[in-house]
């Protein structure tokens, strides 16, 4: 896996992904950006939500169940210190379908913060704080 940044000027840079995505990375005005970009963090949590997510819809379509929508919704708390890290995640999972099983959204969600979600993870042995928790509607 491989990935490559290009400065765009400022503080404005466009990031490519090896399979040939690009996103653009742009700080906020009073640091010199136009806000025209999402922050590395913010991608940090829309990768560990990207993640996760895909775990947690496939884990339930393999075990049968009709889902028709997956929304995540992620909150962190950041260091107040330099460097600013992550201390805290959570990762509210929003799952609807047709008769979903609890035990089953339940189950996909233990297994991906558990054993596959990378990113989770990775964070988590970096010491940052993530928990889970799901709604079915």
């Amino acid at each position: 896996m491989e990935a490559t940044i290009n400065w765009q000027g400022q503080v404005q840079f466009e990031a490519q992904s090896g399979s040939g995505h690009s996103v653009i990375l742009d700080g906020p005005e009073d640091l010199g950006g136009m806000n025209a970009g999402a922050r590395p963090m913010e991608l940090i949590l829309m990768g560990l939500g990207g993640c996760a997510s895909f775990d947690v819809v496939t884990i339930l379509q393999k075990s049968r169940q009709e889902v028709t929508d997956c929304k995540t919704v992620i909150s962190a708390e950041r260091a107040d210190a330099v460097p600013a890290v992550f201390s805290k995640i959570h990762l509210e999972f929003i799952v609807s379908g047709n008769s979903l099983k609890e035990s089953q959204v339940k189950r996909a969600v233990e297994l991906s913060a558990e054993k596959y979600c990378s990113a989770s993870i990775m964070l988590s042995k970096a010491g940052v704080d993530i928990t889970h928790s799901y709604k079915i509607v």
